[in-house]
């Protein structure tokens, strides 16, 4: 694909902090200092980890740019956080951008040509990316080449610029809506699962020790246990939790203090929040426990689709709440159960 750089200016700071940072925005601040920065530090998704680790170590002895790497799962599993460790363990540069940022091709043209050697760029979200933008990255990948035109009408001349060896990193949560052109490009396809409740209350003892917030084993236990699998909700909950030491106890994050306030916080101890709880009632109570369509429970629940199809139903369905059936969602009698109420014995119900 070609690209007009004609009547375009480059390097104007404003934009390319706005498309391009190599450090932690600011919604980031919180957050950044809690994330691990190698591997060894960085805990849950063990095979992950085992896997990259040798892939990182080969492309070091070689002396050569990482494969490009796909990451994809739920939101808040660490997949930024793991491409920062990339670049920190193969000792490069992590350039960050988003699939939405890119708005034009002149924009990821700019980006791939202001790399380094064996620089990482990372595309967030990278499912959002424009279709035409992703005609620039086959060659990019694949070749280190990037086409161009210079100047307008019969003057107009392309040229084919060498680009230096780098490594893309795509973070999604979406990797069904990634074309297969694109997809089949990666070289390292890392798909990141949920966390056990034993990994995340290793990750909030962590935390706690980082944040100065005196914790005790049960009470991270008990964060770890409601935090529906994502390290980001536990890193939420413990902040939220502190307060309620701070404020009505005596600073102390103890099992019955966390009990107490994810209780306020109307989150369960399985994890459920109210709007899981509510879409498992709706289901029931409005539809008979199903099937429903995705659709249907959104505008049920005054919900996006999206948001339920990647917050809430994949923690659902591991905890044996929810499931996807060919006519739409069906909740099951542990959901009954746990909402406390009377199993109606809908055959589509008996798993």
């Amino acid at each position: 694909m070609s690209i007009d750089y004609t009547d375009e200016k480059r390097g104007k700071a404003q934009d390319d902090e706005i498309l391009l940072t190599t450090s932690f925005i600011r919604e980031d601040d919180g957050e950044g200092k809690l994330r691990p920065q190698t591997l060894s530090d960085y805990n849950g998704q063990e095979k992950v980890k085992k896997n990259l680790a040798i892939f990182i170590e080969g492309a070091r002895r070689r002396n050569e740019p990482l494969d490009h790497v796909l990451l994809h799962g739920p939101p808040g599993l660490g997949k930024t956080t793991l491409a920062a460790i990339i670049a920190n363990e193969m000792g490069v540069t992590l350039r960050k951008t988003s699939g939405p940022a890119i708005e034009k091709p002149k924009d990821l043209a700019a980006l791939l040509t202001n790399l380094n050697e064996n620089d990482i760029l990372f595309i967030d979200e990278i499912h959002r990316m424009n279709r035409a933008i992703e005609e620039i990255l086959y060659p990019a990948m694949e070749d280190k080449k990037l086409d161009i035109i210079i100047g307008q009408g019969p003057a107009a001349t392309s040229i084919c610029l060498e680009l230096k060896n780098f490594t893309l990193i795509g973070a999604t949560t979406r990797s069904g809506q990634l074309s297969s052109p694109l997809r089949d490009r990666f070289g390292i396809d890392l798909k990141l699962e949920l966390y056990t409740p034993e990994e995340l209350r290793v990750i909030v003892e962590r935390s706690a020790r980082l944040l100065g917030i005196p914790t005790e084993p049960e009470g991270a236990s008990e964060i770890a246990s409601r935090s529906r699998g994502t390290p980001r909700i536990a890193n939420r909950l413990l902040r939220r939790v502190r307060d309620f030491a701070e404020v009505i106890a005596d600073g102390v994050v103890t099992k019955k203090l966390a009990d107490e306030a994810l209780t306020h916080l109307e989150i369960d101890r399985t994890g459920l929040d109210a709007i899981d709880r509510r879409l498992l009632s709706s289901i029931i109570k409005n539809y008979g426990g199903g099937p429903v369509g995705l659709d249907t429970i959104a505008a049920t629940i005054n919900e996006e689709p999206i948001t339920l199809e990647d917050v809430y139903e994949p923690f659902l369905m591991q905890q044996g709440f929810l499931t996807r059936t060919p006519r739409g969602r069906c909740v099951t009698r542990l959901a009954y159960e746990h909402l406390g109420l009377s199993f109606a014995g809908n055959e589509q119900l008996s798993f």
